[in-house]
């Protein structure tokens, strides 16, 4: 009871002390504040027109509804009864015989044509070596082919639509062009970076920025070694194991970042098992993948990745076997009618101008031939995996 009604108990309050009296504590107005701001919140989610702002999004288009009819719905529904059967026949023999599908009237999935990936090293999946950082599997279990890879979304991997996949390789050595390639072309086409060049993390992290997933080179021992030489540390087909490791190590101590590696020749190593067995397992030991650029007809790869379980894919083409615009072109548009044929095929190529500059070309064309330009890495998942 306050103090002043103590010394006079029959005096009247006025209406301002009767109100204080009767104020809420301070927890019923915080409850009260803490309520109408969660209130007026929803409120303003509820009228954003588009809550998930930022992530791929898919546009399906609906076609006009149309008559549908039925014997209750048809005058002579009983005359027409062989004639609708007849008509449902011709329906199945026109769509045996039925043109190849329009993709550009289905639903369009629309995505990002960079989508930024992390500097590397990540120290995750790294480890420090004499030579260099060297990729690793996590402790946790993760590998650099997932940390270092593009997130694609499942809206792609499960479409029925025709994928494509395209590297391009020998990326570091020509600054220029290397730089161009990065600037120009769609994040979706990966490269293929050779151990060589100088700078290369440098350039490796100015790929990613932009979206590109990185690849690793590996330059194999081709017929004609050593008049043909593919360059310092080459793996032998000769060699002791020990050797060969080593040198192996030293190629991926150059630069961090890639998911996995792409043969740089290797016409001879590759067609020698026991060579070969040693460097697939320690692949797979380190959490990569391996893509074969299908120029070697008598490889071993595919027994000895499945002998090892190295996820291994193998292109379906080199599309600058003849370096100039028609025929780059030319053998961009076989990629698609294979895609089509198989669900997706993968293209590989070098970053010489003209390579660049067509592929960049075909990449503008391909949502509207219906056809989705897709990184390396999501050739070994989902469908396509």
């Amino acid at each position: 009871m306050p103090r002043d009604e103590l010394r006079q108990p029959l005096r009247k309050r006025s209406l301002s002390e009767r109100l204080w009296a009767k104020r809420p504590g301070a927890l019923a107005t915080v409850s009260v504040v803490l309520a109408v701001t969660v209130a007026g919140g929803a409120i303003w989610l509820s009228r954003i027109p588009y809550p998930f702002a930022g992530e791929p999004v898919v546009i399906a288009s609906i076609p006009p509804a149309e008559e549908l009819k039925t014997s209750s719905t048809t005058p002579d529904a009983a005359a027409e009864d062989t004639a609708a059967a007849d008509e449902a026949a011709e329906t199945v023999l026109e769509a045996e015989e039925a043109p190849p599908k329009d993709y550009s009237q289905e639903a369009a999935i629309i995505m990002a044509t960079h989508r930024p990936l992390k500097a590397a090293p990540i120290a995750d999946v790294m480890e420090q070596s004499p030579d260099g950082p060297l990729p690793r599997v996590s402790k946790q279990g993760r590998k650099p082919s997932d940390v270092y890879a593009q997130v694609t979304p499942t809206a792609v991997i499960t479409s029925a639509r025709p994928k494509i996949a395209i590297l391009l390789g020998g990326m570091g050595i020509n600054q220029r062009l290397t730089q161009k390639a990065i600037k120009e072309l769609p994040g979706d086409i990966s490269f293929g970076f050779a151990p060589y060049g100088e700078n290369l993390q440098a350039q490796v992290n100015r790929a990613r920025a932009k979206g590109h997933e990185v690849m690793l080179q590996l330059p194999l021992e081709p017929p004609g070694y050593p008049g043909i030489n593919p360059g310092p540390q080459t793996l032998l087909s000769d060699a002791p194991e020990e050797e060969n490791l080593k040198s192996l190590r030293w190629m991926l101590s150059r630069f961090a970042g890639f998911t996995g590696i792409t043969n740089y020749m290797g016409g001879r190593f590759l067609a020698v098992p026991d060579s070969l067995a040693p460097v697939m397992r320690e692949l797979k030991k380190r959490g990569l993948v391996y893509l074969e650029d299908g120029s070697v007809a008598q490889s071993t790869a595919p027994a000895i990745a499945q002998e090892t379980g190295l996820p291994m894919r193998r292109a379906s083409m080199v599309i600058d076997a003849k370096p100039d615009a028609e025929s780059i072109r030319a053998a961009l548009d076989e990629l698609v009618r294979e895609a089509e044929k198989n669900g997706f095929a993968i293209g590989i190529g070098a970053g010489l101008e003209v390579t660049i500059e067509t592929v960049g070309e075909f990449a503008r064309e391909l949502q509207e031939r219906g056809v989705l330009l897709v990184p390396i890495s999501a050739t070994f998942k989902g469908q396509m995996g």
